[in-house]
C-alpha cells in the first residue's frame, strides 16, 4: 500500500501539492477484513501493531480521521468483542494525540447504543463518522439518529443503499437524503461529504461523479 512506503508517499504529497487537494480521511477496510478484536491471540497482536503502523503513517500524511468500519465482518457480535476492541482503544490515546488523528466509527448499532457506545471513550479523540447508505440499510430514522449522536459526528459518507440491500446510484435506494442534510445544517455540521456512490458500471466514473457532486450540492444548497 503506498500509504506504509516513503516513495508511496511521496507521491501522494505530489499529487496533493499538484492538484491542491488535501486527504483529511482514511477508511480502513483492512480492519473491517481481519478485525484483531475478532481473531485469536496469535494472531490479534499483529494486527493491533498493523493498526498502530496505519496511525503513525497516516499521521506523516496529515490525514485527521482514519474511519473504523464496525459494520460487515467487522461489527461486533459479542461483549467480548467490545471489550477487546475498547480496551485496545483506550490505551493508544497518547499515540492518536502524538500524530493528531481522530478515530471515527461506522457501526451498526441502533441509535440509543451507538450513543452508550461512542460515550465510553474521550471525545478528543474518537468520534463518528456518519454513513447515509448504511443507515438507509438497515432502516434507521436519520433524525433520531443525527438527534441522539450528531454532537459526536466528524465526517459524513454519502452513498445510497436499498433496505437490507447493496450500493445503488444516489437517489436511487432508501437514503432520505432530504432530513439528512436538513438535520446535519440544524447541528451545525461543518465536516467533510465524501463521495461513496455506486460505481458506474461501464467505468465512465468522471461524468457519474459529477452527477453525483451535482446531486450533493443541490441539497446543500436547499437544506
Amino acid at each position: 500500500n503506498p500509504l506504509m512506503t516513503n516513495d508511496g508517499q511521496k507521491e501522494i504529497m505530489y499529487l496533493c501539492s499538484k492538484y491542491n487537494f488535501k486527504v483529511l480521511s482514511l477508511t480502513g477496510d483492512c480492519f473491517m477484513q481481519k478485525p484483531f478484536w475478532k481473531t485469536n491471540s496469535s494472531k490479534k497482536f499483529k494486527l493491533q501493531n498493523d493498526f498502530l503502523n496505519i496511525i503513525s503513517q497516516s499521521g506523516k500524511l496529515g490525514i485527521k480521521f482514519i474511519i473504523l468500519p464496525l459494520v460487515d465482518n467487522g461489527k461486533i457480535e459479542s461483549q467480548k468483542q467490545e471489550m477487546i476492541l475498547i480496551s485496545f482503544l483506550k490505551k493508544i490515546n497518547p499515540i492518536l494525540r502524538t500524530n493528531k488523528i481522530k478515530i471515527l466509527f461506522e457501526t451498526n448499532f441502533k441509535p440509543k447504543k451507538y450513543l452508550k457506545f461512542i460515550k465510553k471513550f474521550n471525545r478528543k479523540f474518537f468520534g463518528i463518522n456518519y454513513d447515509t447508505g448504511n443507515s438507509a440499510s438497515y432502516g434507521f430514522n436519520p433524525s433520531e439518529e443525527i438527534s441522539l449522536y450528531g454532537k459526536y459526528i466528524d465526517n459524513v459518507h454519502i452513498k445510497d443503499k436499498i433496505y437490507k440491500g447493496n450500493t445503488v446510484p444516489l437517489g436511487e435506494g432508501n437514503a432520505d437524503f432530504l432530513t439528512i442534510f436538513k438535520k446535519l445544517k440544524q447541528i451545525g455540521y461543518k465536516g467533510n461529504f465524501i463521495l461513496q456512490g455506486a460505481r458506474s458500471k461501464n467505468n465512465q466514473h468522471v461524468p457519474i461523479i459529477k452527477e453525483y457532486r451535482d446531486f450533493v450540492t443541490k441539497f446543500l444548497m436547499n437544506s
